[in-house]
């Protein structure tokens, strides 16, 4: 049976940092309590003529150097993002062109958060039906320019940056085991793109409880698909939005905290750029290895929720 792996990833961070205590000066809020509440010590900041585009067409260089593979041989780009540089065309098409990968079908994903998990999920479907052997996967966001840099419940959340995975196949038993997507549009109002200001506008509460309760029980759904359980995780990559959020599932799972990859400290929520990038830095740091399972689980704007459990490979078929 064909399956569908990663076989390669990259990532892509601004050097602008912006930290707890610089926002101190432009919100009313304190370090203390960003990080109590978030455990965000700092987020990046892209520059003003650094669009999405530049984020993802960086990330996507780098991925397809860790699988070895050149641009031409890519048969599909997805971006996943809530922050395209516009309407149209997709940024996966700007992307196509920027790389040069001409013979590349390309489209945008749009999910908020869950949006690499989505994109992991579709772009393996292409693979495995025999349609595709290449996928290119990115999740690339700019949410520094939706953001009220006035509102201090939002604007501590956020960070700018790009992931992304090269799907290819890989041995039978190897790659993606098991996907969950689903939506529940009753509660998109409760984190939006306000249509006054042109910026983020979130419900807390509701949205916290959201989040709690999906990286509780999402996670259990995955394992069970898959045929295993928690005790056969040898690394969870939640969405770095909070790390209360990241503590209560990793509690549920009965995890210990060596078993699951958190840099919200660093980088913040930066949406559906958040779990390629824990991952790319996980592959880099070698913190797992062939036939590990990784968990992966995002939640976000739709409101939506998303996540993958993968038997790691590395080195598939290329």
């Amino acid at each position: 049976m064909k399956k569908a792996g990663i076989i390669g990833t990259g990532s892509y961070i601004p050097q602008r940092v912006l930290t707890n205590k610089e926002l101190e000066k432009m919100v009313d809020t304190s370090d203390e309590w960003i990080v109590t509440r978030t455990g965000i010590r700092e987020r990046r900041i892209a520059a003003d003529d650094e669009d999405t585009l530049q984020l993802a067409t960086n990330a996507a260089e780098k991925a397809l150097a860790s699988a070895n593979i050149g641009p031409e041989e890519l048969d599909l780009i997805i971006v996943c993002s809530i922050t395209p540089d516009g309407p149209f065309p997709a940024t996966a098409c700007l992307v196509q062109a920027a790389l040069g990968a001409k013979r590349a079908a390309a489209f945008d994903l749009s999910a908020g958060c869950s949006g690499f998990a989505y994109g992991l999920a579709t772009g393996a479907q292409f693979i495995e039906n025999g349609m595709y052997k290449h996928v290119l996967v990115i999740g690339a966001e700019k949410i520094s320019k939706i953001t009220d840099w006035s509102d201090r419940t939002t604007c501590v959340l956020f960070g700018d940056g790009a992931g992304a995975a090269v799907l290819g196949l890989v041995p039978e038993g190897y790659g993606i085991l098991a996907n969950s997507l689903g939506a529940d549009g009753q509660g998109g109002r409760f984190l939006e793109l306000c249509k006054e200001t042109n910026c983020i506008r979130m419900d807390g509460r509701d949205v916290f409880k959201f989040a709690v309760r999906v990286m509780s029980e999402v996670p259990l759904e995955l394992l069970a698909k898959a045929g295993l359980t928690q005790e056969d995780v040898d690394l969870f990559i939640p969405h770095q939005a909070n790390i209360r959020i990241i503590d209560a599932a990793a509690k549920r799972l009965s995890l210990p905290r060596e078993k699951v990859y958190v840099n919200v400290e660093r980088f913040g929520n930066t949406s559906a750029a958040s779990i390629p990038i824990a991952l790319d830095e996980v592959v880099k740091q070698g913190l797992i290895g062939d036939g590990n399972i990784l968990l992966t689980v995002g939640f976000g704007a739709g409101l939506t929720w998303a996540g993958n459990v993968i038997r790691w490979w590395g080195g598939g078929e290329r």
